[in-house]
């Protein structure tokens, strides 16, 4: 009786919950097992990593599934249940591209979080908006465009963290400005259309190439191998004059040794804020060479802009519409008579710049060699160079100047236009040696060395009198050299510890005069010894949780040392504190992760100037960033998907001390807050996609939800832009199989929201004066798309 009872008990658990299935996975050519091979279950949410045997097993597998085996630089490999107890990878024929990458991204034993965005995603949103747009309802993200429609000027933070603070590159090559630290987008327009891969870290992240990850890292990663000859054309259009060419051609596999591709895009937008337009055109053109054991890749890539500026953004008693707001701003603020009529005329599109040039003009050039080698079967090494020629100007109009703040002494005021010229060069290599041979350990040891060398300068244009007289010049030359270790160790079959150490030195010499006539010569280092500790343990073949530690730092940037003339801003440091639990099923796969990033010295606007005028950046001692992340994805019918992703978080600075200006006689008032809001990071963020497909039909619902964001550090209600949500639709359909058309029908409910802005105070006779400036975003608009492959 006990025996029938067992062997009924084995009969149910085998019909409700599968089978349960174990293999190997094995390296064909050197009979030895593959560490970190990925072994996912086919129509299902489900996947292991291979241990440091090599081995793997998955339950509730029943004899009709399939699986697919994959690992970079070897041919995948789709296997059935009952031949998966011992699998041969082949190594492929060609190198691939993502071995240049995959020194400085995480993977499924780095104990972080990380998002991975394919390029068939990108895809499916690319319809001429920035990247920081197609990125949009990854985790943790909040994105805004100074123009309001996605094309321009656009931006990207990350847990709260902006632009100077999430570091990006381009094949691990570092892509931020090297003075400002930031990124700038409207540079590389139409970059998303040659990535295969984007990846995107949040928190101080893996050891990565260029200024130090401190709230988050974007990995791009370029080119994928062709074997056929194909073309291209990609056409799009819609709201606000929006209209995006794009041409791509590819060789294929040429002697079977060489491939070529290339690119051609040009992009206009009228913008949604007035003349806020914008005229893009870039280029890419790669060449490949592949042998048995090595490749090289030439990439050059390109780009061009010409923006109308719509940096001031809009006074806050226009984006609501009160007449009599706007009338005390217009009279505090002496606007003239035009500037009046153009603020109370102009409604949420409102822009400041009438002057028929007040345009942003720069190019960039790119120029990477990529390099892989591989020394052996256990070791390879990537050797990579670049170099990267940006030049441009903006022009300015500025009405009543005074000549004797350019240099012209005793002189009426008179109407100015002037360009500001930013000339400069950034070179460098960056390396990476791998290394695969012992069963339970891995190896990477890598780094960089880069140089930038920047020439600031300004031109008079108007008054014709003194057009091309200089008033400024300096020069800024910044060396980063920065070293890294890493290791993934087995401890045991089901645990995973990873270690990485990074050194980098940051050296930074400016000489000359800056545009408010101020000497800014000086000379500054860093250095900084950065590690990182994490540990994974897989619970079961469905889940795993993981936990790491991480330390960060990073220098001022240029404008701090310029904005504080004698003194010195200190680094700011950070130490990151990651928890997480993954599990996947058939129909659903989740993630939770806590993090607790603890900032000393972080840089913040306390809303203090300096001896011209300009706002400046002080250390803020203590800070911090306590929140949880979530993120599913659901397969609630066969033909419907949910993808979502939600962050409640506490931002905090712990005893914040407010600076103002005190017109009435120059002098500095602090107020003391105690602990406040970091400004721009909002408490919970939120992100949807629900998909129906049924044929050749794709229907997606887009939803993202951004809490109030404080616009400074004071957590003052009256300086914070609201919470809001917004929605999208998303159709693409297969005319045929190389034909599809896209519509993207963006805020549907006509949201009226704003996701970016500034402000400042001042006291005047004691009397508070708080200006609040918003960057309103597009209502309900669209854009059209067609897509041809040849």
């Amino acid at each position: 009786m006990k025996k029938l009872t067992t062997l009924f008990f084995l009969f149910i658990t085998h019909v409700l919950f599968g089978q349960r299935v174990e293999g190997i996975v094995i390296d064909q050519e050197m009979n030895a097992p593959l560490w970190g091979a990925s072994v996912r279950v086919q129509g299902s949410q489900r996947g292991v990593l291979t241990d440091s045997k090599g081995q793997f097993s998955l339950s509730g597998i029943n004899n009709a599934t399939k699986l697919t085996i994959s690992f970079v630089g070897y041919q995948a490999q789709e296997v059935s249940v009952s031949n998966a107890a011992r699998i041969l990878l082949q190594r492929s024929s060609y190198l691939q591209d993502e071995v240049i990458v995959k020194a400085t991204r995480a993977d499924e034993n780095s104990a972080m979080a990380y998002s991975n965005v394919s390029a068939q995603d990108l895809k499916k949103n690319n319809l001429g908006q920035d990247m920081p747009m197609l990125l949009n309802f990854t985790p943790s993200v909040v994105t805004t465009s100074d123009a309001g429609a996605g094309v321009g000027y656009t931006g990207i933070r990350i847990r709260g963290s902006d632009a100077t603070r999430v570091n990006v590159t381009i094949n691990g090559i570092p892509v931020n400005d090297s003075e400002s630290q930031g990124t700038y987008w409207v540079n590389m327009p139409d970059f998303a259309s040659s990535v295969n891969s984007v990846q995107i870290q949040r928190g101080v992240g893996t050891s990565t190439n260029g200024a130090g990850a401190f709230g988050g890292s974007v990995n791009m990663q370029t080119n994928t191998f062709e074997e056929k000859a194909y073309a291209d054309i990609n056409a799009s259009g819609g709201s606000f004059g929006t209209l995006k060419t794009t041409l791509k051609v590819g060789t294929g596999l040429m002697n079977g040794k060489f491939t070529v591709d290339g690119r051609l895009s040009r992009i206009v937008s009228d913008g949604y804020i007035d003349r806020a337009s914008s005229n893009l055109q870039s280029a890419y053109l790669s060449a490949a060479y592949f042998a048995k054991n090595s490749f090289i890749r030439i990439n050059y890539f390109t780009g061009r802009e010409k923006t109308f500026q719509s940096w001031y953004g809009t006074p806050e008693s226009r984006v609501t519409g009160s007449v009599a707001d706007m009338q005390a701003y217009i009279d505090r603020n002496y606007l003239s008579t035009a500037e009046a009529n153009n603020l109370l005329t102009s409604g949420r599109t409102y822009n400041y710049y009438t002057y028929a040039n007040q345009t942003d003009n720069y190019s960039q050039d790119h120029l990477q060699l990529l390099t892989n080698h591989r020394l052996s079967p256990n070791w390879d090494l990537d050797w990579n160079f670049h170099y990267t020629y940006g030049r441009g100007y903006y022009e300015e109009f500025k009405p009543s100047a005074d000549l004797s703040a350019y240099g012209i002494a005793d002189k009426p005021s008179v109407d100015v236009v002037r360009q500001k010229w930013l000339d400069n060069d950034f070179y460098g290599s960056t390396f990476a040696l791998k290394y695969e041979g012992l069963q339970r350990l891995k190896l990477t040891f890598g780094g960089a060395w880069n140089r930038y060398v920047g020439r600031h300068y300004g031109l008079l244009i108007q008054p014709l009198a003194y057009a091309g007289h200089e008033w400024y010049r300096s020069r800024s030359q910044k060396t980063d050299l920065n070293l890294y270790a890493k290791a993934n160790w087995a401890i045991a079959t089901s645990w995973n510890a990873y270690l990485d150490l990074q050194y980098r030195t940051v050296g930074h010499k400016m000489a000359g005069i800056a545009d408010k006539m101020q000497d800014i010569s000086q000379i500054w280092s860093y250095q900084f010894v950065n590690p990182k500790i994490g540990i994974t343990h897989q619970i079961s073949s469905n889940a795993k949780v993981y936990a790491s530690y991480a330390l960060g730092s990073k220098e001022p940037s240029r404008q701090d040392f310029v904005d504080n003339p004698g003194t010195t801003p200190r680094a700011e440091f950070l130490r990151d504190l990651e928890v997480g639990y993954q599990a996947g099923r058939a129909k659903v796969s989740y993630q939770l992760n806590a993090y607790f990033m603890n900032y000393t010295d972080q840089l913040v606007l306390t809303g203090a100037v300096n001896s011209v005028g300009e706002a400046i950046r002080t250390n803020a001692p203590s800070s911090y960033r306590l929140g949880l992340e979530a993120s599913v994805n659901v397969q609630l019918a066969a033909n419907l998907t949910w993808q979502a992703n939600a962050t409640i978080s506490r931002n905090r600075i712990q005893d914040f001390t407010e600076k103002l200006v005190e017109y009435a006689d120059y002098s500095i008032v602090s107020i003391k807050h105690g602990e406040t809001d970091i400004a721009y990071s909002p408490s919970v963020i939120g992100g949807s996609t629900l998909t129906y497909t049924q044929g050749k039909l794709e229907a997606s619902l887009l939803s993202k939800y951004v809490g109030q964001q404080y616009l400074d550090n004071t957590s003052n209600a009256a300086r914070a832009l609201p919470a809001y949500f917004t929605q999208d639709v998303r159709l693409g359909y297969g005319l045929t199989k190389k034909i599809r058309a896209t519509m993207l029908l963006n805020n549907v409910l006509n949201a009226m929201y704003s996701s970016n802005g500034y402000t400042f105070s001042y006291l005047y006779d004691g009397a508070l004066t708080t200006e609040n400036f918003h960057y309103p975003q597009a209502g309900f608009n669209f854009l059209l798309g067609l897509s041809i492959r040849l």
